[in-house]
C-alpha cells in the first residue's frame, strides 16, 4: 500500500461555462470530462487535464450557481500548483497572463523551484511550478490541440498547499495514516510565521508533495466560489483501495467508505484540521464511455444516472455557446 502521489484537485466555481473558457482558452487544459455531480445532477462538475486525463494531472470544479465569495483562512486548500516543463515556460505565462488580464505575482523561488503565482476570475488561488529540476512522479502530456504550445503546456498538478491552524495535527495523518515522507522545509512568505512543512509520497517530486503552512493570525475559512473541496492521492487500484478502508477506519477517521465514481474509485475522510481528503485508484479512466479523440465533447453520465439523461440535460444551461 503506498499512495502514488497527487490524483486530482476539486474545487468551486459559480459560472461553469466562464470557468470552461478559461481553464480551456487561457489555461490550455482539456476538458477531458463533461458531467454532472453525482451528489446534485441539476449542476456541472467539470474534469480538466492532459491529453488523456491522466491521474495527477486532474483539476475539477463543481458548480454551485450561487456560491458566495470565499473568505480566506485556516484548515483549508489554501493554493493548487499546477506544473510546467521548465524556467523558460514561466516566463511564457507571464506574457499570457498580462495578455488576458489574469491577475498574477512575479516568478519567485519557493521550496527550491522557481513558481508564479496567480488566480482565476473568482479568485482561486493557483500557482504554476517549474519542473526544470524536478524528478520524481512524472507529469503528463499536454493536449497538441490546445491554444498554449506543447513546450510551454501544463503538465500535471504540482503541490498543495495547505494552511492549518495546528500543523501539528496535520503532520500524523500524512506521516504515520498516509505513509508520506517529511522532505524538508522553507521560509513562510508571512513574518513571524512558522516554516511551511514540505511532505511528499511514492516516488517524491512536485506531483506527490503536500505543503503545510501553520497560521496562528487568521480565522476559519469560509469556502466558497474560488475555494477548493479537496484533494485527492492516487492509490493503484481497486483492492488496494479496499485496504485503505480498512486502514482509516482503524485508525478511527470518520469516512465514507468505498464510493464508486465510475471513472475511479475513491474513500474520503477528513484529517484532523478538517480538510477534506480523497484516496482515488488510477482506473478505470475517462475514456470508459467515450472515446478518446471525443472526450468531454459531450454530457457523460454513468451507468446509474443514464436513465435520467432528459431530466438532467433538460436543467443544464449548455457550455457549448462558449468558443474554445
Amino acid at each position: 500500500m503506498q499512495i502514488k502521489g497527487l490524483h486530482h484537485v476539486s474545487a468551486l466555481t459559480a459560472h461553469a461555462a466562464e470557468n470552461y473558457r478559461f481553464y480551456t482558452n487561457v489555461m490550455g487544459l482539456r476538458l477531458i470530462k463533461k458531467t454532472v455531480n453525482q451528489d446534485d445532477v441539476s449542476v456541472y462538475h467539470l474534469f480538466y487535464g492532459d491529453e488523456k486525463g491522466n491521474p495527477g494531472t486532474e483539476l475539477t470544479f463543481f458548480e454551485i450557481p450561487m456560491a458566495g465569495q470565499t473568505r480566506e483562512g485556516v484548515n483549508s486548500i489554501s493554493a493548487t500548483s499546477l506544473r510546467v516543463p521548465s524556467d523558460a515556460a514561466l516566463a511564457y505565462w507571464q506574457l499570457r497572463f498580462d495578455e488576458f488580464d489574469v491577475p498574477h505575482g512575479e516568478i519567485t523561488e519557493r521550496g527550491g523551484r522557481a513558481t508564479l503565482s496567480f488566480a482565476d476570475f473568482e479568485g482561486q488561488r493557483l500557482i504554476l511550478v517549474s519542473d526544470e529540476h524536478n524528478t520524481g512522479v512524472a507529469g503528463g502530456k499536454p493536449w497538441d490541440q490546445s491554444p498554449v504550445p506543447v513546450e510551454y503546456g501544463i503538465v500535471g498538478l504540482g503541490p498543495v498547499h495547505l494552511t492549518v491552524r495546528d500543523a501539528s495535527l496535520t503532520a500524523p495523518v500524512l506521516t504515520e495514516l498516509l505513509g508520506f515522507r517529511q522532505k524538508g522545509t522553507y521560509p513562510a512568505f508571512v513574518a513571524g510565521q512558522p516554516d511551511v512543512l514540505v511532505f511528499e509520497s511514492g516516488e517524491g517530486g512536485s506531483g506527490s508533495e503536500v505543503h503545510v503552512e501553520e497560521r496562528n493570525d487568521l480565522t476559519q475559512e469560509r469556502p466558497g466560489r474560488g475555494s477548493v473541496h479537496h484533494v485527492a492521492f492516487r492509490v493503484d487500484n481497486e483492492e488496494e483501495l479496499k485496504q485503505w478502508v480498512e486502514r482509516v477506519h482503524n485508525f478511527r477517521f470518520p469516512n465514507s467508505g468505498f464510493v464508486d465514481r465510475f471513472y475511479f474509485r475513491s474513500l474520503y475522510f477528513r484529517e484532523a484540521n478538517g480538510i477534506l481528503f480523497e484516496l482515488a485508484t488510477d482506473g478505470p479512466g475517462f475514456d470508459t464511455d467515450e472515446e478518446l479523440a471525443y472526450l468531454g465533447e459531450s454530457l457523460a453520465l454513468p451507468p446509474f444516472l443514464e436513465g435520467r439523461r432528459a431530466e438532467i440535460e433538460a436543467n443544464l444551461k449548455p457550455l457549448d455557446t462558449v468558443i474554445r
